[in-house]
């Protein structure tokens, strides 16, 4: 195996190290290039480049694997519950069963929010996007708990992960409940998280609150699929932030502005709109499949295919089910959702999508479930935050508890070279 690479500059060598991590990839370090050789690297939107070394998620896009934590989002999607998922990807190991009981019961303990943060939600315009709101809310939450997080002491560490883990689904329902004119609710502290989620949300005032499985089950489900996804680029924000020695909460806020985009986070409600779309102007599905093959044509068919998996998204096939059984089992008639099928079914059979490999990813169908929730597609981006949020924080401790130096990435210089200063009357 070898340990050494060389790059050969005006007739001088440089010895470069070899790193092997240990699912077999390969990187090189060139972490001392420029002070040896004055030479840095150009990777427009670091598409080829490590930013770190993480033990957290390993992510094969060709291969169409995910992993946490060396487990498969198969099995974990079967078989664990979000908040075991959680534990496992801040902590390292998935819980035992005092483990877990003990990280529910913190949570429930710090599940308060102070009444002047709801001062503050309320100010904000009926108008305001969810993702403003919920960024802000969370950047407040610096205000109540200000001290800097010691990240050598193990009891203030854990304490400022689960008041995150507790504060941020109800600062999700507020947003929410109040888009939709509803009282603001805490839930119950009897239920399980997700649980207590799905009440928090579906309360209605004037009527006793029944629970759903199915719903349950879906939202445990798209929670864990979206729990952590490699150096994306809200948790590659995140990284960075925190790299500054930025507390926790501001380092997540800024995360949630990056998830905010629709080329990250913002997918899933693009999807949606699409389909309004394509419902606006008659339903045509035939249409539309014929723009998407035409290379001339600006039109994109959106939750389709995927920039990091060249196979099918495994979490695509686990929610794919998910979304069946929450459609059958609420039994919509929604022409939308009949526009979407549609679509589904022509991508996984015609050749055209088939041989490109363009099939349906987790935002497709995500947006299908939270369709049929009735969550307003403005709403979707925060529940992929409030999943993304175990993944957030295990990089931040991650990248604190290592001290990695701050991030400060290089530029390549395309402007003007030196000129020399010309008073005004001479411009």
């Amino acid at each position: 195996m070898n340990n050494k690479a060389t790059i050969n500059l005006n007739d001088k060598a440089y010895d470069i190290d070899i790193i092997h991590g240990s699912e077999n990839e390969v990187a090189l370090d060139i972490s001392k290039l420029r002070s040896e050789a004055s030479l840095i690297t150009l990777d427009p939107g670091f598409k080829n480049t490590g930013s770190c070394k993480s033990a957290i998620t390993f992510l094969d896009g060709e291969k169409g694997i995910l992993r946490y934590r060396g487990y498969s989002i198969e099995e974990l999607a079967e078989k664990a519950d979000f908040l075991e998922v959680a534990f496992l990807l801040i902590f390292g190991e998935l819980p035992n069963q005092e483990q877990l009981n003990k990280l529910s019961e913190d949570i429930k303990e710090r599940s308060i929010i102070d009444e002047d943060l709801r001062i503050i939600l309320n100010s904000f315009p009926k108008s305001a996007h969810p993702m403003g709101i919920l960024s802000s809310l969370t950047s407040g939450l610096v205000a109540f708990d200000p001290s800097a997080v010691d990240i050598d002491n193990e009891e203030e560490m854990y304490d400022a992960i689960l008041n995150l883990l507790a504060k941020i689904p109800v600062l999700v329902a507020w947003v929410y409940r109040r888009r939709r004119g509803l009282p603001l609710e805490y839930g119950d502290t009897s239920l399980g998280y997700v649980e207590n989620l799905a009440k928090m949300m579906f309360q209605r005032p004037n009527k006793d609150y029944i629970q759903n499985k199915t719903i349950v089950n879906a939202l445990n489900k798209l929670l864990i699929l979206h729990a952590d996804h490699e150096q994306n680029c809200s948790t590659s924000t995140v990284r960075i932030v925190g790299s500054s020695h930025a507390g926790l909460f501001a380092s997540i806020s800024a995360g949630i502005s990056a998830l905010w985009g629709r080329l990250h986070g913002g997918a899933n409600q693009a999807v949606i709109e699409m389909l309004e779309a394509i419902h606006k102007d008659g339903g045509d599905t035939k249409k539309y499949i014929l723009k998407a093959k035409d290379k001339s044509d600006s039109f994109r068919l959106m939750g389709f295919g995927h920039r990091v998996y060249k196979n099918f998204d495994p979490r695509a096939k686990i929610i794919k089910v998910a979304a069946d059984e929450v459609l059958n089992d609420l039994g919509i008639d929604d022409p939308i959702l009949d526009i979407a099928k549609g679509l589904e079914k022509v991508a996984l059979e015609d050749k055209y999508f088939v041989d490109r490999k363009l099939y349906p990813n987790v935002d497709f169908y995500s947006g299908i479930i939270y369709k049929a929730l009735d969550i307003p597609a403005e709403m979707f981006t925060v529940m992929f935050a409030l999943g993304r949020l175990p993944g957030w924080v295990a990089h931040w401790r991650e990248m604190r508890i290592r001290k990695e130096p701050i991030g400060r990435p290089r530029q390549v210089y395309i402007g003007q070279t030196h000129r020399s200063f010309s008073d005004i009357k001479l411009r």
